[in-house]
């Protein structure tokens, strides 16, 4: 008998069972959410077990036809245009203020480069106001420039962050290779350092595809025609739209607007962590 328990205390099992434990309290929502959209709008609330009574795709089926016209996959069309956008933004931007800190040389680098962090700090809606009056003095409400312009510009201080300390794992002998044949700082950063950067670039995508997907606020903030809605704004309508509460088709809508999310994170989840560990640990 005091072999078992000193076997046991000197398994895994305890723990692995404490974490599996741990991890369906935290997923308990995420199925409710999905078995709540296959059960009719009486039932949501009134049912707590994750079996359905009534069985029913209903809540897709009135969830993707929208309102007034204008379909979910139209809001999903908007999100997938405007997330691609936001990613090419922040890969050039970010990628070429990174490369500017961690390689060449220029006057108040490192003040520039304390200044960049400084604005990790700085909470979101400390700038909203004078973002919006800018955006609205330049007639750039109601579309998504708001929403993209800003990552043309290296205004995602993480990111800029992220590639640097990656960029400043790369050996500078490879520098000194390219210089020999002739290459400039334009061939350097293109032919170089993005090949080689390419784990910081998938995690930068990554990052940016969940943020802008999940945006709610600034989305909410800036776009208020229905046809320029988001996924975010979408499932918004679902709770206020005449005054009716459609419950089941917002948890069918929310469980359709998971895939995407869940797809990046499964096929590139590899890239995710490298990109995170090398910059961490090497910079």
């Amino acid at each position: 008998m005091q072999s078992i328990l000193a076997s046991w205390k000197n398994s895994k099992w305890p723990t692995h069972l404490l974490i599996i434990a741990g991890a369906f309290i935290m997923i308990y929502p995420l199925f409710w959410m999905i078995s709540a959209s296959f059960k009719p709008n009486t039932e949501i609330f009134r049912n707590t077990s994750l079996i359905p009574e009534t069985f029913t795709l209903e809540n897709y089926r009135y969830g993707w036809k929208g309102l007034s016209g204008v379909t979910f996959g139209h809001f999903f069309l908007n999100t997938f245009m405007l997330v691609a956008a936001c990613i090419v933004g922040n890969i050039l931007s970010c990628s070429m203020a990174a490369y500017a800190f961690a390689r060449l040389e220029f006057a108040l680098r490192r003040v520039w480069f304390a200044l960049m962090l400084v604005t990790m700090m700085l909470p979101f809606h400390v700038t909203i106001i004078p973002q919006y009056i800018m955006f609205n003095q330049l007639d750039m409400i109601n579309t998504y420039w708001p929403l993209i312009l800003p990552k043309y510009f290296a205004a995602e201080g993480f990111f800029v962050f992220l590639m640097v300390q990656f960029i400043r794992s790369i050996p500078r002998e490879l520098d000194e290779a390219v210089k020999i044949d002739g290459g400039g700082p334009f061939m350097l950063y293109g032919y170089l350092i993005m090949p080689l950067a390419l784990p910081a670039i998938i995690t930068t995508t990554i990052f940016t595809f969940i943020w802008t997907w999940n945006d709610f606020f600034a989305q909410m903030l800036y776009i208020s025609e229905l046809k320029l809605y988001t996924v975010s704004l979408g499932l918004r309508m679902f709770l206020d739209a005449m005054g009716q509460n459609q419950w089941g088709a917002m948890f069918a809508m929310s469980t359709l607007s998971l895939i995407p999310l869940f797809v990046i994170f499964v096929f590139f989840q590899r890239y995710l962590i490298e990109g995170i560990a090398t910059g961490s640990l090497k910079g």
